[in-house]
């Protein structure tokens, strides 16, 4: 990409590279030494810079602790074989962070903005991209509002920032989730499918409280009859039944993950029938017990891939397939990580090398 903006760099007079241990990166609490910020006034971005990574001075005013004006995306850079460092699918998370943006009443991200800033930031931070296997640069674009106003309105300001933070497999081993059948994520009409910071919010009271219970995390249920599956806490669901790929379909309750997006695509090239559609938690159910359901997984950025083992639902526990025997879901895993990592040929122009 050109380089097309003025973008001031302000370096640390440090790194933490020297006291950090990659072979221990909990996620999302190991961060780089610097981040991009940007401000929204007048109509305009301006002061675009890369700084240290540190506080951020603010108002306890701002509208963002208040009300809730607030969103956020998740996107990684991969270490490939040459040495060289790819962003995959930057393309999907920017048009996706807009979108919630536009939901929340707040102004988009020009593309340049974005794009820059994020390849001036791993330009500057470039040694912190791990090369282990299943190891990653985790992006967090974030944009809060920070006019420092109490009365209920959208925000004339913003800050936008991308931070870093190197990071292993978020889960380590199959899932155990519940179905949720009492309390919802999101609302017919609602912001569901915006990455906003309210939607995590409400979720985190019942992820308590299924943690209690001996669950990794939940299945989100629609918010009327709690009969349909949504996804889960942390990404999307797909299942395998009847050797078709099956997920719930994107609507104003779901969100349009990328991860999911790219398994749907992986899996139409490999042959394999896809449907997107309403999942009913009893087709989910009567396919545990009687055979038809052979595999399911979270689909996500954080998550990547990763096997559901359990499900609860209604005080019984449903035990799936070996993920060791699943077919389908690490024969896509496989692709899309052999993609991701440059081990493989990227037939859909998938990956940014910077």
């Amino acid at each position: 990409m050109t380089e097309t903006l003025d973008i001031k760099i302000t370096k640390a007079d440090q790194t933490r590279l020297t006291v950090t241990d990659f072979s221990q990166l909990p996620f999302g609490k190991v961060f780089t030494d610097h981040m991009f910020t940007a401000d929204y006034e007048d109509g305009e971005w301006k002061n675009l810079q890369i700084i240290p990574y540190g506080p951020i001075p603010m108002s306890p005013a701002i509208s963002a602790l208040h009300y809730g004006q607030a969103i956020f995306e998740g996107l990684k850079a991969y270490r490939q074989p040459d040495g060289k460092i790819s962003v995959f699918r930057a393309d999907k998370n920017f048009e996706r962070f807009n979108k919630s943006a536009a939901r929340m009443s707040m102004p988009t991200i020009p593309e340049e903005v974005f794009m820059q800033g994020l390849a001036a930031l791993i330009n500057v931070d470039e040694k912190w991209v791990p090369n282990q296997e299943d190891y990653a640069l985790y992006v967090r674009p974030v944009m809060f509002a920070t006019d420092p106003y109490l009365g209920v309105k959208a925000s004339d300001t913003y800050k936008f920032a991308l931070l870093t933070t190197p990071t292993g497999p978020y889960y380590s081993s199959a899932l155990k989730v519940k179905i949720e059948t009492e309390f919802t994520r999101a609302d017919e009409g609602g912001v569901g499918f915006a990455k906003t910071a309210g939607n995590y919010a409400r979720s985190l009271y019942p992820f308590e409280q299924a943690k209690k219970e001996g669950f990794d995390q939940l299945i989100w249920t629609d918010s009327v009859t709690h009969e349909y599956i949504e996804e889960a806490g942390t990404a999307n669901l797909i299942f395998v039944i009847n050797g078709k790929l099956v997920t719930p379909s994107v609507r104003s309750t779901v969100l349009d993950g990328v991860t999911r997006d790219t398994i749907i695509k992986l899996a139409k090239e490999a042959g394999i029938e896809v449907e997107e559609r309403r999942v009913s938690v009893k087709e989910v159910i009567e396919g545990i017990e009687n055979g038809s359901l052979t595999e399911a997984f979270a689909a996500g950025t954080a998550a990547t891939v990763t096997h559901v083992g359990e499900i609860g639902y209604l005080g019984e526990t449903y035990k799936l397939t070996d993920p060791s025997t699943r077919n389908v879901s690490n024969g896509i895993a496989k692709k899309l990580n052999d993609i991701r990592y440059g081990l493989a040929t990227d037939e859909f122009g998938w990956n940014w090398v910077l």
